[in-house]
């Protein structure tokens, strides 16, 4: 045919492929024989016996899918009972699971914002929620990272409904946000502040209980979090946590809940699996700290750019994108697999190896790992 309406796809791929910046799937097998600091894993429950049993038992119990979305036959009693544990776990009154923690994200922004409202968001935000707030049709003023008195002027004189969004734990530096400050700023200007704690449950907190039960924030009734089953709770899917009005708001209005598939009943039963380990278990928690902060000594001693880390993400910063990729494939030679953050992922342009940590690493697997990421890193 004359015209190729696709003919810009090679343009962009082109462009890709000049600034090193080509990403490709390449699909695991179960066992890659390789020591995983590129997982989310930071618990090491993904693939505990108890967390598999209870999935494998609610699969053959439920079926494998849900059949249907929540308000339909969606809702099983897994899930109205995990609901209940997970906000009394966290601290808040209520919960509501939905399919990922983005779409979670995306449920508590365009259903808390509406035309005419204000959303304030951190720059370095994850990009759900950045999709959240182009979605939810409200004005939104990006922030500098991590700067409560610029949340507080971006508020300041709007007249109606406000938000302030941040990340608790942010996912390439794994800095944690100064939630008691934002929260302040938030009050003062009379809005409400919802924050991801995708990197904090299970790590921060006490016992692992997130970082709004860590700051005096969980349950308060102008304080939203959202949270994944995919990472502490090694399993899949999230939840929003609030006050009852608000879960009950997006129950009715949330549209990523009400037209979307209910998470499926395998999914729930090992989250919740997961969920009672860390409550008999809450060393984990403290566990993944100390992995985290051995990982980033270890590589700070051996001349690296590490990033301190605040929860249990590990960030190398590396000179370029073409080297970082050269890094992380060299890691994966010497039998370490590690994650390769590059723009557009990263918000300021550096790209970096990022390492998390898992609470049942040894000390000879951290120093072997150690070990690895200096002996490859580019020279």
């Amino acid at each position: 045919m004359a015209f190729d309406p696709f003919d810009w796809i090679d343009e962009d791929a082109g462009r890709r492929a000049a600034s090193g910046l080509v990403r490709t799937l390449r699909p695991r097998g179960a066992d890659t024989g390789l020591l995983d600091l590129a997982g989310n894993d930071y618990l090491g429950l993904t693939r505990h016996p108890e967390v598999t049993g209870a999935a494998a038992r609610a699969a053959r119990t439920w079926g494998a899918g849900a059949t249907g979305s929540r308000l339909v036959t969606g809702s099983t009693t897994l899930h109205a009972g995990f609901e209940r544990d997970l906000a009394s776990f966290c601290g808040f009154e209520a919960a509501l699971v939905m399919s990922s923690g983005y779409a979670a994200n995306l449920a508590a922004l365009t259903s808390l914002s509406a035309a005419g409202s204000l959303i304030v968001s951190d720059a370095a935000n994850h990009a759900s929620i950045v999709d959240g707030c182009r979605l939810s049709r409200a004005a939104v003023e990006v922030v500098p990272h991590a700067d409560p008195e610029a949340v507080r002027k971006a508020l300041h004189g709007h007249a109606g409904r406000a938000l302030a969004v941040s990340d608790t734990v942010f996912s390439v530096d794994g800095d944690a946000a100064p939630l008691t400050a934002l929260a302040d700023a938030c009050r003062a200007e009379g809005a409400a502040l919802l924050v991801d704690d995708a990197h904090g449950l299970g790590v921060l907190g006490p016992g692992g209980r997130g970082a709004p039960a860590a700051t005096g924030l969980a349950g308060a009734p102008d304080v939203v979090a959202t949270v994944t089953l995919s990472k502490s709770l090694g399993s899949q899917g999230g939840a929003v946590l609030g006050p009852a009005r608000v879960i009950a708001h997006l129950v009715n209005t949330a549209r990523t809940f009400i037209f979307d598939t209910g998470l499926a009943p395998a999914a729930v039963a090992g989250a919740g699996a997961a969920l009672a380990l860390l409550r008999a278990e809450p060393h984990r928690a403290d566990r993944a700290r100390a992995v985290a902060l051995d990982l980033y000594r270890g590589l700070s001693d051996a001349g690296l750019d590490a990033v301190r880390p605040d929860a249990a993400v590990v960030a190398v910063r590396a000179p370029g994108p073409a080297e970082a990729v050269r890094w992380a494939a060299d890691c994966g030679a010497a039998g370490i697999s590690v994650g390769c953050f590059r723009p557009p992922s990263v918000p300021d342009g550096v790209s970096r190896l990022r390492l998390t940590a898992r609470a049942d690493l040894t000390d000879a697997q951290v120093a072997a790992a150690v070990a690895t990421v200096a002996r490859t890193a580019p020279r």
